[in-house]
Formats: C-alpha cells, structure tokens, sequence
C-alpha cells in the first residue's frame, strides 16, 4: 500500500531520502555490493538490494 504524501515523510526526509539514494547508486557504480552500501550508509539490506535493482 502507497500513501499519497511520500511514505510519511515530511519534504526534508524524502529529500534526504533521495540523497541517500543517489549515494548509493554512485557506490553501486564503483563495484560495491548491496550488503556493504547498507553497511556503509546505515540502510536496510532490504532496501539496498532493492535499490541494487533498481539501478541495474
């Protein structure tokens, strides 16, 4: 189930949010695996995995 304001978050976390992301996927195209993105940017596995994906 989506919610309609951006997960709950107010405009500052999802910007924050975002940021993450786009940290991760510059360490993805440096060669690291999810597990040490998560380790390294304090994330779920889960959500490291899914972003993994994402960026393929």
């Amino acid at each position: 189930m989506g919610y309609p304001d951006g997960g709950g978050l107010t405009a500052v976390k999802r910007a924050r949010r975002e940021r993450v992301r786009f940290q991760a996927a510059e360490m993805f195209a440096v060669g690291l695996r999810p597990a040490q993105v998560a380790r390294a940017l304090r994330l779920s596995r889960k959500s490291a995995y899914a972003w993994h994906a994402a960026w393929r």
